[in-house]
Formats: structure tokens, sequence, C-alpha cells
């Protein structure tokens, strides 16, 4: 199967990249497209020669948040520009208004970014960090019943697994939680840019994301989305210059935090990430995420086949209800020496917990995934 024209416009973009390897990788850190490093290019030339035209980006902050707030069915107003997943999780968490006694369920799959911060609750607030075992791969509704109890207050989630690509029923789970009146937090970061998402259809309260990965945007830059509905509910555990209302007026010292999500915003704000990541979300948006979405699963489809053919067992959950564009499958004898040779030939993937883990984008083409059997060749 051919790109389609956008497709094939996408990957002539990443033109340094499939030059010189397979990167199958975007589950971990993504290479930056062509219009990426010359959008961050550009205003580092404007801020090298102090160049009137610096001017120009005095608004990029917003055109981000109206960008990342089209990309998930959000408003502005709803989002906030964060440092990574981590810090908007964790900004979600001191935030909350919790007591003692009340727990947060999350299941035994996720990556410590949606951890760490209940568990740290757990030992400033005495609030229960529930951890629960995964279900076939992730969280499911029949393990959140069973484990759920009338002090449950959080959910907590990614969307896509990171180890196993189990692709999460995010309508169910927040179905379920906006009728039992808990709050639903979702770590986005291993599908947006890959696939849609929705926050109004999901019933997602919070969402965090960094943009390295399928975002394929610079490190050290990402989106919190907060539900409008909550933010007078909610208190911001952090304040700064830019928090308040009327800031300017810098020795009004009146503490009002500003009524939309960029009351979590501090001060001095990361530009050349905040334009490489504006970049990369209009690039893929005009790529279409639903086609990329199509063509991963199809790569993948073409991956698994393979690897099923040549006798590696997957760990992926392959329902086609939880298929995402990660693979992840076990190689006999020495996982490291595998991924080694992967590495050597060009091939560009993750070894995790032992595991080889695949994660194709919408650039990348059959002959690319066919690199991993080949190199590795047949199990037995």
């Amino acid at each position: 199967m051919g790109l389609s024209p956008n497709l094939a416009a996408f990957r002539a973009e990443m033109d340094a990249a499939t030059r010189r390897c397979a990167f199958l990788d975007h589950a971990a850190i993504a290479p930056l497209s062509r219009r990426v490093r010359e959008a961050m290019a550009r205003f580092l030339d404007c801020r090298g020669s102090n160049d009137e035209r610096l001017t120009d980006y005095m608004t990029i902050g917003e055109r981000l948040r109206a960008a990342a707030a089209r990309l998930i069915g959000a408003t502005t107003e709803e989002i906030a520009i964060v440092q990574n997943t981590s810090h908007g999780l964790n900004l979600v968490a001191q935030s909350l208004p919790l007591r003692p006694g009340d727990n947060v369920i999350f299941c035994d799959m996720e990556f410590p970014s949606n951890v760490y911060p209940w568990m740290l609750l757990e030992r400033q607030r005495r609030v229960e960090a529930r951890c629960i075992p995964h279900d076939g791969g992730g969280l499911t509704l029949e393990a959140l019943e069973a484990h759920a109890d009338e002090r449950t207050r959080v959910v907590a989630v990614s969307s896509v697994e990171f180890l196993t690509g189990f692709r999460t029923d995010l309508p169910a789970l927040g179905q379920w939680c906006r009728q039992h009146g808990v709050f639903f937090v979702v770590d986005g970061i291993q599908s947006l840019g890959a696939a849609p998402l929705d926050v109004r259809e999901c019933a997602i309260d919070f969402l965090a994301a960094g943009g390295a990965k399928w975002l394929m945007g610079p490190v050290g830059v990402g989106f919190l989305y907060v539900r409008r509905e909550l933010l007078d509910r909610i208190a911001p555990p952090m304040a700064g210059c830019i928090s308040v209302v009327d800031y300017e007026n810098w020795r009004d010292y009146h503490l009002t935090f500003l009524p939309d999500a960029s009351r979590f915003h501090l001060g001095g704000m990361n530009f050349d990430g905040i334009i490489g990541l504006l970049a990369s979300i209009e690039l893929l948006m005009e790529t279409d995420i639903a086609a990329i979405h199509t063509h991963t699963l199809h790569l993948t489809d073409r991956l698994i086949a393979d690897l099923t053919q040549r006798g590696y067992r997957i760990i992926s959950n392959l329902a086609p209800e939880r298929r995402s564009a990660i693979v992840t499958f076990a190689v006999p004898g020495d996982p490291l020496q595998a991924h080694a040779r992967l590495k050597q030939a060009g091939v560009i993937v993750s070894l995790r917990e032992g595991f080889i883990r695949v994660s194709p984008h919408g650039y990348n083409v059959e002959e690319e995934v066919a690199r991993v059997g080949q190199v590795l060749g047949d199990a037995w």
C-alpha cells in the first residue's frame, strides 16, 4: 500500500530521518520534521540578532493553546502550556480537592509519570494510591468496577499504555467517572498525534501530554487540558508573575488567579519549544490524524503478521479495539543483542523490560517495518 498524497508530503518533511534509518521509535522521542526545525531556527535567528520581528512571537503561546485545543476538541481557555506530561499531571494531582482516605485508581501498566504524582499525595495527604492489576495490558471498565468504592475520587489512565500499546476505552471509563462523580485524568502522550482523541466524547476532566513523542515536537514542552467546568473547583499549587488577573500591574499584589487554564502559567516560557510544537501540531493536523491512525494500524498489521509467521511472541493485546501504533514482542535469547542488531542495521526501536517495542508513525512505509523481521530472522 502506497502513501496517500498527505502522508507522502508528511514523509517528505522527514527526509533527514528517513535518509539515515528506519525510525520506528515514536513512543520514545521522535525526530523533528523539516518544518519544525525551520520554524525554530527562524525564531533563534531573530533572537540572536534582536530582530524587530521578535514582536511577532509575542502571541505564540496563545496560538499553541488554540492549536492544542483544536487537536483534542477543547477550547483555548481550557489549555495551559506545561513542560511535559509529568509537569501537567503533578499540577492536576496537587490541585484536586482530595482528603485523607480518598483513593486514586490506576493500573500496574502505567508509566511513572501517571503514578508518582498520586504516590506523592499518599505521603502528603494520606490519599490512597490504589494500584490495581492490569486487565489484558491496561485498565478496563470491568477492572475499575471491581476495585472502586465509595471513596474513589480519581481514575488515572493512559490513552495508550507505553509498554503494551494497549488502547484504553476512554469513553467507557469517562462515562463511568462522570456518573460516579469521579475525576477522570488521562496521560495522552502515547496517542496524541497518532490517533484521534476528543475530550468531550471521552468525558475527560484533565489530560496532559508532552510534545516529544507522537506529536513530534521538541523536548521540554507540552500542554494540559482542564475541563472548563472544573476550573473553579481546583486550587493551583503554585503562583507566578503571570498567573493572575491584570498581571502587568506588577506591584498590585492581589493573587486573583486568571479565570482560565492559563492560571497554571508561572513566568517566562520556552518560546523555541512552543514554536516547534505549534509547527508540528499544525503539520499533523494538515496530514489528518485519522489518516495517520489508519496507516499506522496497517503498518502494525503487517508487522504482527510477519513476526507471528517468524515465530515471535507478541506481547501487545491483539483485540482490534485494543490496538494502537505500538507493537511489543519477545525475542528468544538475549534481547540486548537483538536490539543492538536492529540498531546496527539502522532500524531504530526501543528495548523495554526485555521486550522489543516498535512504534511507526504516519510517514513510515511497509518496507521499513518489514526490516524488523528481516534483520532478526526467524525466532526458531
